[in-house]
C-alpha cells in the first residue's frame, strides 16, 4: 500500500516540494508548492502512485477514468492501463469554458468513471471533469488525486481518495502575509493564473 509517507518522500526526493511565495492558478498565493511535473516525468515514480489510487479503487467496477488537462491526462492513461479499461480526458474548448469530451470521447449513459487529477487545491479541475462526465451520462462513483492540499476542505459531491492530504493555507492576494513581508511571489508552472490585483 502506498502511504502518504511515501508520497512525502517521493515529492521531497526530486525537489518537488517547493518552499517561497508562489501565485497559484486559482489566483491564490501560498507558501508552499507541489510541482508535479517533477514527479511525473518520471514513469517509474509516476506508476508507483497510480497503483496506489489503484489498491483503493480496484474493486468498484471502474470502466473508463477521466482526467482533466494536463496533468490529469498522465495519471488517467496509467490508472486506466493498470485497471485494464480506458482512459478519456476533458479540456476546455476555450478559456473560461466549462471542460468537455472533445476528440471523439464519448461516454456511455451509466458508465462508470473514475475522475483522477494530480493536486487538488480548490477542487475546481475536479469538479469540472466530474460535471463533464455526468454531462454526457456517465456516473460518477469516485475521484483520486495523489495529493489534496486542501486539506479535506474541498467538496466535490462524491468520495475522494488522496494519497496525501496536505493543509496548506492559500491566501487571496489583498490578505497574504507573504506580500505583506515583501517576500517576491513567483508563478510556477505553465498554468496561466488570473491577473490579481493587490
Amino acid at each position: 500500500m502506498v502511504t502518504s509517507a511515501d508520497v512525502e518522500r517521493i515529492f521531497r526526493d526530486v525537489g518537488a516540494l517547493r518552499e517561497g511565495h508562489f501565485l497559484l492558478s486559482s489566483g491564490k498565493h501560498s507558501s508552499m508548492y507541489l510541482e508535479k511535473f517533477w514527479v511525473l516525468q518520471w514513469p517509474k515514480k509516476t506508476e508507483l502512485l497510480c497503483g496506489g489510487i489503484v489498491e483503493r479503487i480496484r474493486d468498484e467496477r471502474i470502466a473508463t477514468v477521466a482526467g482533466p488537462t494536463t496533468g490529469g491526462i498522465i495519471l488517467a492513461h496509467e490508472v486506466a492501463r493498470q485497471l485494464g479499461v480506458r482512459a478519456v480526458y476533458a479540456e476546455r474548448e476555450e478559456r473560461g469554458s466549462a471542460r468537455v469530451f472533445r476528440r471523439g470521447f464519448q461516454i456511455a449513459r451509466d458508465e462508470r468513471v473514475l475522475v483522477v487529477d494530480d493536486i487538488m487545491t480548490t477542487g475546481g479541475s475536479v469538479q469540472e471533469t466530474i460535471d463533464a462526465v455526468r454531462t454526457s451520462g456517465g456516473e460518477v462513483i469516485a475521484a483520486a488525486v495523489i495529493v489534496d492540499r486542501s486539506g479535506g476542505d474541498a467538496e466535490i459531491g462524491v468520495p475522494l481518495h488522496a494519497l496525501w492530504s496536505l493543509d496548506i493555507p492559500t491566501y487571496a492576494a489583498q490578505e497574504c502575509p507573504l506580500c505583506d513581508r515583501g517576500i517576491a511571489l513567483v508563478k510556477p508552472g505553465t498554468t496561466p493564473a488570473p491577473a490579481v490585483a493587490r
